[in-house]
């Protein structure tokens, strides 16, 4: 192999992680928007095509392990007592074994929360494992 071969070669590859790259971070950002919309209007349905098979919820500081099925109509309750009157995402990251998350505000009539998104990727798409609405 000649050193314009290689030098082809080498920018093919890197290009190519590069595409791959940005592409895994489009995904992670693509579910926040989209539950993050979902939040907003307070569907549990759309939020629940997001979910991992089990989740974890926390609602004001008490924590359960559901089945997708069951963790849409805990949110759907919770949805229901506390309608939206607000969400946005404050901040989102990774942690440092680069498993991404979100943290919100979510506002109802009456009531603050913080919201906790952790996002973990399964199989070939990010989902939620878990997901916490706090009273501030």
């Amino acid at each position: 192999m000649n050193f314009r071969t290689g030098r082809i070669l080498f920018l093919g590859i890197v290009c190519g992680l590069a595409f791959l790259l940005a592409n895994e971070a489009f995904s992670q950002g693509e579910i926040i928007n989209d539950v993050k919309e979902a939040i907003k209007t307070g569907s549990s349905k759309e939020i629940a095509k997001f979910l991992n098979q089990n989740v974890d919820v926390t609602l004001d500081g008490n924590m359960q392990s559901y089945s997708k099925t069951q963790a849409e109509f805990v949110l759907k309750d919770f949805f229901k007592n506390n309608p939206p009157s607000s969400f946005t995402i404050v901040h989102q990251g990774a942690s440092k074994g680069g498993l991404p998350y979100a943290i919100g505000q979510y506002m109802s009539k009456d009531d603050t929360y913080r919201v906790w998104l952790r996002i973990k990727n399964t199989g070939n798409k990010y989902l939620i494992h878990e997901i916490s609405f706090i009273k501030e």
